[in-house]
């Protein structure tokens, strides 16, 4: 009997290394990274329902009304947002889905889906913070430090979530969200059949 995939949603400030350490676990090929919908147009690389689900804002308003968002938002004049019957069909598949989203899409999606699991990724200090945020060389002194204040408000929601994860190196991180799904399948609640399929042997 196939059992349903794990919805795992992970966040981290700017500078945690979360992109990173998702991309790492698609790549193993045991985990498939959740699709977003938005109302922006395609990249000339981008393909549909590969990068993106593309919608005109109508559309897009529509789904949202409708409830077939699992969260949404809106950034720079377009919206962006977690289509619900994608990742039901995946978890129905067996797959385990990474939804890579901010701290508030994070609580609006657990809310609809408990049994979804919260992983908050974070560097392992500020000064670490700060080194790997300089080292892209792509923001000024001000939006670093505006990063930096952004991720200490974050770090203090993080009793919320299920797991925290300090991101010293990737390859561990990598492992220790392996590990937590690993144990989060074994839970009895994700595991209510199996008295069914014991009796049915007999």
């Amino acid at each position: 009997m196939k059992k349903e995939g794990i919805l795992l949603i992970v966040s981290g400030p700017s500078g945690s290394g979360k992109g990173t350490v998702v991309s790492k676990l698609v790549e193993s090929g045991e985990f498939c990274l959740s699709i977003s919908a938005t109302t922006r147009k395609p990249r000339d690389y981008e393909e549909e329902g590969v990068h993106y689900f593309f919608h005109t804002k109508e559309e897009f308003e529509a789904m949202a009304e409708k409830g077939e968002l699992l969260e949404w938002a809106s950034f720079c004049d377009n919206y962006y947002g977690t289509p619900k019957a994608y990742v039901e069909q995946c978890l129905k598949e067996g797959k385990n889905v990474i939804l890579e989203i901010e701290v508030q899409g994070a609580f609006q999606v657990k809310e609809l889906m408990p049994e979804s699991v919260l992983i908050f990724l974070m560097a392992p200090n500020v000064t670490e913070l700060r080194k790997r945020l300089t080292g892209r060389g792509t923001e000024d002194s001000s939006v670093i430090e505006k990063r930096i204040s952004r991720a200490m408000e974050e770090m203090e929601l993080v009793s919320k979530y299920d797991y925290v994860i300090i991101n010293d190196t990737v390859e561990k991180s990598v492992e220790d969200i392996k590990t937590i799904v690993s144990a989060e399948s074994m839970r009895t609640s994700r595991n209510s059949d199996i008295n069914k399929m014991f009796k049915g042997e007999i």
